[in-house]
């Protein structure tokens, strides 16, 4: 007898649905065909331990399983549930009427049980589109699919239960989630605050003009001067997720299985910080079966590189591209997978190998050639993509013990959304730009006009700090968003002159 049952897979942050077909005739040997791997091949011990453990047979005929479309490769122990219940149908020992309404999903134990599945919303996403009437998963993902509605998520514990459900033997809740009620929440649920960051007024400057304009950062300065504790905080100030961005967020750590039991929808903006031991295909992505890295889980959010020069080039040179871009293709010979990557990036490191160059208080024990090969460990093309350099110094006793209430995140944070709003309007006709960052140069030359005084301080920083030409655009970007902030509709002369303080690392001799 010839039985299909419905499950998926899942192809960068999209879900394919993958149809499995049972087929039990005459015979003694079992296969399962459509390029499935190691992990679909195992699953015949895994459904055969499960169905005796729940009191049901595993025939002893010929069973042929289909994973059609047979051309793409299936990966995975996801199918388990599906292969299981296709041989219980095709072997008439449960109902099958409803097969072809749900896609079931899930990992088997050897006891029955549901393990959890990874791409739980992109799956569910996929199987509206198709007109499913609903889906079938383990417990574990059921509030991560739930998110979508129009559509019957049954979040399941075990086979036995499923088999209830099939079989119509027992009435089983829909999981329901009011995703709008879920997203506004936890909207504002930050674990870091600026009210807790005592004196780095010039460094928390920085970082709003950063987050109203969307542009890149690096901060330079000793150890224990406050950079990663200042970078945490950032997300903080970044205007809230929309809907939209966090279901595309949320669809990406789904992917990458990163979503608990607890959790249904992404409310925060995410903040990766890898290790400088990450490799160029954890930080980018890839495998046999491409897997989002830390720049696409960083999406929407922050992606913070911590001693900056202790990366391995190679690794640091692969964000080149991403930069520009905001998205990462992946190749393969059968298969290529696109990943979003829009992130705002932010990187600290010392100014030299034993820390304190330029510290007001430490003498530095670094020769000018030893921090000038520190600094240039960082390549010039990947600072061009950074906008604000900004030199961070250690906070005096008295800031540090001071009782000076400090200005909290949610008040930089309502300067920061005015601004984008001003951004918002100005690029409403270019769907791909969003803030001032994202401009390119022409766009830059149509927006960012000068008078003729603004020129003259550009001209003159240009040559007596001997800024690149490179940091020209990039000038010019913060000095909008400066502006910006200020309510102010043109660049003025104190707007550049702030921007151009913020180009430190493009200053000649600035290492001695």
């Amino acid at each position: 007898m010839l039985i299909k049952t419905f499950s998926s897979a899942v192809y960068g942050i999209n879900a394919t649905i993958i149809a499995i077909e049972v087929n039990i005739s005459a015979g003694t040997q079992y296969f399962i065909v459509g390029l499935p791997d190691s992990a679909i091949k195992e699953s015949t011990f895994r459904v055969e331990s499960a169905l005796q453990n729940a009191n049901y047979r595993m025939p002893r005929q010929k069973i042929v399983i289909n994973l059609a479309p047979a051309d793409i490769k299936k990966e995975g122990s996801s199918y388990d549930l599906a292969m299981a219940i296709g041989i219980l149908a095709a072997s008439g020992q449960i109902n099958s009427d409803k097969l072809k309404d749900y896609l079931i999903l899930g990992e088997l134990s050897l006891d029955g049980g549901l393990q959890p599945i990874k791409g739980a919303l992109s799956i569910a996403v996929q199987a509206r589109k198709e007109g499913f009437k609903g889906i079938v998963l383990p417990a574990s993902n059921a509030r991560e699919a739930a998110i979508v509605d129009n559509l019957e998520v049954y979040g399941l514990s075990n086979i036995t239960e499923v088999i209830q459900f099939f079989n119509a033997e027992k009435d089983f809740d829909i999981v329901k989630i009011d995703t709008r009620a879920e997203f506004q929440k936890n909207i504002n649920n930050y674990e870091f605050d600026f009210a807790d960051v005592h004196g780095q007024e010039n460094i928390k400057r920085a970082l709003e003009i950063a987050a109203a304009g969307g542009h890149n950062v690096i901060l330079i300065g000793p150890p224990g001067a406050g950079k990663t504790m200042l970078a945490k905080r950032l997300p903080s100030i970044l205007p809230p997720l929309n809907l939209h961005e966090s279901l595309e967020t949320t669809k990406i750590h789904s992917v990458a299985g990163k979503i608990t039991a607890a959790s249904s929808l992404m409310t925060i903006r995410p903040f990766r910080a890898p290790h400088h031991t990450v490799s160029d295909v954890a930080l980018v992505g890839g495998g046999g079966n491409p897997q989002p890295g830390e720049i696409s889980l960083a999406h929407n959010g922050v992606l913070f590189l911590d001693e900056l020069p202790e990366f391995k080039r190679s690794v640091l040179e692969v964000l080149r591209q991403p930069l520009e871009e905001r998205q990462i293709t992946i190749s393969r010979a059968k298969l290529t997978v696109d990943y979003p990557a829009s992130f705002m990036l932010i990187a600290s490191m010392n100014p030299c190998p034993c820390g304190y160059y330029n510290h007001p208080d430490k003498d530095c024990v670094c020769s000018p050639a030893v921090v000038q090969r520190y600094l240039s460990k960082v390549s010039g093309p990947l600072l061009d993509r950074i906008d604000l350099h900004v030199e961070v110094t250690p906070v005096d006793f008295q800031k540090l013990t001071g009782h000076l209430v400090q200005e909290n995140s949610r008040d930089i944070r309502d300067r920061v959304v005015m601004a984008r709003g001003f951004q918002e309007e100005r690029f409403e006709k270019n769907e791909k730009i969003h803030s001032n960052a994202q401009m390119g140069s022409k766009k830059v030359r149509e927006i960012c006009t000068v008078s003729l005084e603004g020129q003259t301080l550009l001209k003159n920083a240009m040559e007596k700090l001997g800024l690149s030409a490179r940091a020209y655009d990039r000038i010019l970007k913060v000095a909008r968003t400066i502006a910006d902030l200020g309510k102010s509709s043109s660049i003025e002369t104190e707007h550049l002159a702030e921007a151009i303080h913020y180009r430190s690392l493009d200053r000649e001799n600035w290492a001695g």
